[in-house]
């Protein structure tokens, strides 16, 4: 009977010990990657701006464009204005983009609007490579320097560190941070130390036309950014991290519009891994390619939240078992281990992510954030992909 009841504390613990064991190497190997040389400057590249509706900051994401330290005939700024209903078009055009406009009542959303922007990026020929900016984003000015010294050392696909441009606007703010610092630096740099793909993020990135006419960009789910970079690790390419560059973005401050935005990535993750994971597992046995099984892996491991979830659920069990059977104890430390190997890897994010000490406040707002994060995967409801905006922060 009492190996029975060993199971229950063995089946929390086998997800949690997996998902803890695989930050803390990445955790391990998170230490400041080798400065990349400089480029020849001679590479021309279109970045493309994907907007609906941004009249109201798109200005301010141009001029930022604008600022990029790069030459100023090897580069244009191109503005997909894609079913707007505003003036994002004109106002762009007076900012000094290049503007595509798009409208299509059944084939909307931010993948449709990428697709037909490469489609021209390729047609015309003035770019060797694309770079995707978000319409509310801001980027350093080394952008395309980081980019062009990759592509001249044989990458063919990077991405640049996604930030937060607003992480004091509140506590959720702070998290967020404080979470992509975990996710975006600490795991990609030891992804780039071990040569395999830190993904596609959504946010500054970029791709050479020789990569899009290899694996032409054809997605437009609710995840289509980290759709595409699985797919090029199917095909045998890694996207490679440029830390030392970044696009930063506006994030949600409030609960109303945090809701609406988490719930559309959580649709989108869910069916991604419900739809790559086999995928990515089957090629990684067949090719024996590490790069398709650690993208496997990070779909697997859930966000933060849910993991620190389920370290609570395995202590909890392990307690409750402990009251009757002795044995028991073995799994509270085992789940006070996989605790501290979570806090580690949270820390280490914190840490690199630049918010300070006074980010660490935030960290007491973690419980609610948790149940708030249950409380929505819990009334998830039928999938959309219609390009939904999110209402931006006012500066």
């Amino acid at each position: 009977m009492t190996a029975w009841i060993d199971l229950i504390p063995a089946a929390l613990a086998l997800p949690a010990t997996f998902c803890c064991a695989y930050l803390a190497l990445l955790t391990c190997l998170s230490w400041q990657l080798p400065s990349q040389g400089r480029s020849s400057r001679t590479l021309c590249f279109d970045i493309i701006v994907p907007a609906h509706n941004e009249e109201a900051g798109i200005t301010r994401t141009i001029s930022s464009l604008q600022a990029i330290d790069w030459p100023a005939d090897r580069l244009r700024i191109v503005v997909v204005a894609d079913n707007c209903s505003d003036t994002t078009a004109a106002v762009a055009r007076k900012a000094g983009a290049h503007v595509l406009e798009r409208q299509d009542a059944k084939l909307r959303g931010k993948g449709y609007a990428l697709a037909h922007a490469f489609a021209c990026s390729l047609q015309d020929g003035f770019a060797s490579a694309v770079v995707v900016v978000d319409a509310d984003a801001e980027v350093s000015s080394n952008l395309l320097e980081a980019f062009a010294s990759r592509i001249e050392h044989g990458a063919k696909a990077i991405q640049a560190h996604y930030g937060i441009l607003n992480p004091w606007s509140s506590w959720r703010t702070q998290l967020i941070t404080i979470a992509k610092g975990a996710f975006h630096v600490v795991r990609s740099r030891a992804r780039e130390r071990l040569g395999l793909s830190c993904g596609i993020r959504g946010n500054g990135w970029c791709v050479t036309h020789a990569l899009l006419r290899e694996a032409p960009y054809r997605y437009y789910s609710l995840t289509e950014d980290v759709e595409y970079g699985i797919a090029l690790g199917l095909a045998g390419h890694r996207v490679v991290f440029a830390g030392e560059a970044n696009a930063n973005a506006d994030m949600a401050s409030n609960e109303t519009t945090a809701r609406s935005q988490r719930e559309r990535w959580e649709k989108g993750r869910f069916q991604l891994v419900r739809a790559s994971t086999s995928r990515l597992l089957i090629a990684a046995w067949q090719h024996r390619s590490l790069i398709c099984l650690d993208l496997a892996f990070d779909l697997l491991v859930p966000p933060l939240s849910y993991l620190a979830s389920n370290i609570v659920l395995l202590g909890m069990a392990a307690l409750l078992l402990k009251l009757f059977i002795p044995s028991a104890t073995f799994w509270l430390f085992w789940s006070a281990g996989c605790a501290v190997a979570l806090l580690i890897h949270v820390l280490r994010g914190w840490y690199l992510s630049g918010i300070g000490i006074r980010g660490l406040a935030a960290l007491v707002h973690v419980p609610g954030f948790i149940l708030w994060r249950i409380w929505l995967l819990l009334g998830l409801k039928a999938k959309t992909v219609e390009w939904v905006r999110t209402d931006r922060e006012k500066h």
